[in-house]
């Protein structure tokens, strides 16, 4: 069974760094995206980075120049470097891969259960 595992949230103060990571476990035969999203109580989920199999990037807005999103294809991992972070980046972060399960030809997305990042001012 796949499972996605996110770990490194944490409380920080404004100014702050933090990186989390995200390991997919499982019988896997093929990752193709991978990113992070985030979301507040309230508040739909929201994309905060992307990054394919090439290895192609992309960010929100209110994320760039900030945040850095990598993987490492053989740990079958993908981690956010967030840096300068503010209190509006406050949220549970949820990563998630678009991956093809061992013994299927379906690519399927799965999500991990979040991991909290909590920023003070």
């Amino acid at each position: 069974q796949v499972q996605l595992v996110e770990s490194g949230g944490g409380l920080v103060q404004a100014g702050g760094s933090l990186r989390v990571s995200c390991a997919a476990s499982g019988s896997i035969e093929f990752i193709s995206d991978m990113g992070w999203y985030r979301q507040v109580p309230g508040k739909q989920r929201e994309v905060v980075a992307t990054i394919n199999s090439g290895g192609s990037t992309n960010y929100a807005d209110s994320v760039k120049g900030r945040f850095t999103i990598s993987r490492d294809n053989a740990k079958n991992t993908v981690y956010l470097q967030m840096n300068a972070l503010i209190p509006d980046d406050t949220a549970v972060y949820f990563c998630t891969a678009n991956l093809i399960p061992g013994g299927t030809f379906r690519v399927l997305q799965y999500w991990g259960q979040g991991t909290q990042v909590t920023v003070s001012s």
